[in-house]
């Protein structure tokens, strides 16, 4: 990238969201020579999911050194798999060694963003302004709760929260806890909780496959060599093999009926039949939809988890929340003294509530009525200048999101030049862009395994996936350079 001082421009940036994404974008632009640079976040530090989360026995499921930015390895990591503690205090030493928070706003929620007059005005819900020529969106996707709606919520006696807002006073030691929600984070819950609780009840709607991972704790043997020896720990994190594996997953998801496909189902079968001695327990954890059609659980112990003596997995429908617990539809009441909704998040919303007006007063919320998109996952034709990491149709799955942002970053740099060096003013994806990649990317995404006949938070309010629909090397290549053609440049 061009330094905008040799432009003759100051230009103004305005990062929203102070998590993984968000810090990339502020130490890239300072790297780049752009120093009249903001982040705000809505929250009093940063972190963006890994600040929020903070339930019992939270781990990413993608291994810790690669889920590490490319410039600043870790040779610390405790294990294989990063307990969700550690990758918050990962990323606040990167902002401490990029001296972010002197960019950074805290306790401001962006309510308004409107592009007028050829820049972006901003306004916080505490009532600052703000004026911006670029705004990088850096919201994520996992940070509105969603909350079931079951009857009688309000009445219970106990301690009741969902999962990403977790309530630590709240005693776990033998204790009756109900966990509703059965994805990745509650299966962590249940992990960490049955051997402690006098009492588990996990509540299943729909069965999970369960990928089994072994999760071994990096010896000080270990970290001494990642500490002497840059070499090894770059290899860590761009391990082949893992990489490799990663790609044929990616291409198992597109060709359902592939090989690759084959052996995960193979695995994953494997997996329930080894692990689950009771056979009627064996028949509710399996599910009745294909592997990976959900995104896959990935689990050293949730089955031996579910088999404790304290736990119980209870597939009956649930027909309300009374004062002393849960009332099952065959008239049981499940009595407990804690209830978790680990029930997820609101995936569609990305900036939203906030109210972005594009130009020609085109509302995000019309845009998106139908479902959120944007050309590549970054660009919205209409919103100029104003570029998504991580945004809608882009990869998620069992892979680093940090890499995808890394690889979003390349490419958003190059639509920044652009402006940077006069060649235009404003930049956009084109309306025509946006409309032939979405049906590309529509048709292609029915064929996936996530389009194979399951109900999960990949599926758009159509039930089309809402993802990446190719292999995760076609994005790779995709974001080495855009296609100047997909886009509108304005002055």
């Amino acid at each position: 990238m061009n330094n905008n001082e040799q432009t003759g421009r100051n230009l103004r940036f305005v990062i929203i969201g102070a998590g993984m994404a968000g810090l990339l974008a502020g130490i890239k632009l300072r790297e780049a020579g752009f120093h009249n640079v903001t982040i705000y976040d809505k929250a009093d530090r940063i972190g963006g999911t890994w600040r929020e989360n903070t339930y019992p026995g939270l781990t990413c499921d993608v291994p810790s050194h690669s889920y590490t930015y490319s410039f600043v390895p870790n040779p610390n990591w405790s294990h294989h798999l990063p307990p969700g503690a550690e990758i918050q205090a990962y990323f606040e030493g990167v902002t401490a060694q990029y001296r972010l928070e002197e960019i950074i706003r805290f306790n401001q929620e962006i309510s308004r963003c409107v592009f007028e007059d050829g820049s972006w005005q901003l306004e916080t819900q505490s009532g600052i302004k703000d004026q911006a020529d670029f705004v990088i969106a850096a919201t994520g996707v996992l940070h509105h709760p969603k909350y079931p709606a079951i009857t009688g919520a309000d009445s219970f006696e106990g301690a009741l929260f969902h999962s990403a807002r977790w309530d630590h006073s709240a005693p776990l030691d033998g204790k009756r806890i109900g966990i509703i929600g059965n994805g990745s984070t509650g299966v962590q819950i249940v992990s960490a909780l049955a051997p402690r609780a006098a009492k588990l009840c996990h509540f299943q709607r729909s069965a999970q496959w369960i990928m089994p991972v072994e999760n071994p704790a990096f010896t000080e043997a270990e970290k001494e060599a990642f500490r002497n020896d840059p070499g090894l720990l770059h290899r860590m994190q761009n391990d082949e093999t893992l990489n490799a594996n990663i790609e044929r997953f990616s291409q198992a998801i597109v060709d359902p009926d592939s090989e690759a496909m084959h052996q995960i189902e193979e695995i994953v079968r494997d997996n329930l039949e080894n692990s689950v001695a009771d056979p009627e327990l064996r028949e509710k954890l399996r599910p009745n939809y294909r592997a990976a059609c959900k995104r896959l659980i990935y689990s050293p112990d949730y089955y031996q988890a579910i088999q404790h003596p304290n736990a119980e997995l209870v597939t009956d429908g649930i027909e309300c929340i009374e004062a002393k617990g849960v009332r099952t539809k065959d008239g049981t009441l499940h009595e407990l003294d804690m209830l978790v909704f680990a029930t997820g998040f609101q995936a569609d919303r990305f900036m939203r509530p906030m109210n972005v007006i594009g130009r020609g007063g085109a509302a995000l919320n019309d845009v998106w009525a139908k479902r959120p998109t944007a050309y590549m996952a970054v660009s919205i034709p209409d919103f100029p200048n104003l570029f998504m990491l991580n945004g809608p149709n882009g990869p998620v799955g069992n892979f680093s999101l940090i890499e995808i942002a890394e690889l979003q970053w390349h490419y958003i740099t190059q639509l920044i030049d652009k402006v940077a060096s006069g060649e235009c003013t404003q930049i956009s994806a084109s309306r025509e862009a946006l409309a032939e990649f979405d049906k590309q990317r529509i048709a292609a995404a029915k064929q996936t395994i996530f389009g194979s006949g399951c109900q999960s938070w990949y599926l758009d309010a159509e039930g089309v996936p809402a993802t990446w629909p190719w292999t995760r090397s076609r994005f790779a290549e995709e974001m080495q350079a855009p296609k100047l053609e997909a886009y509108e440049l304005v002055g």
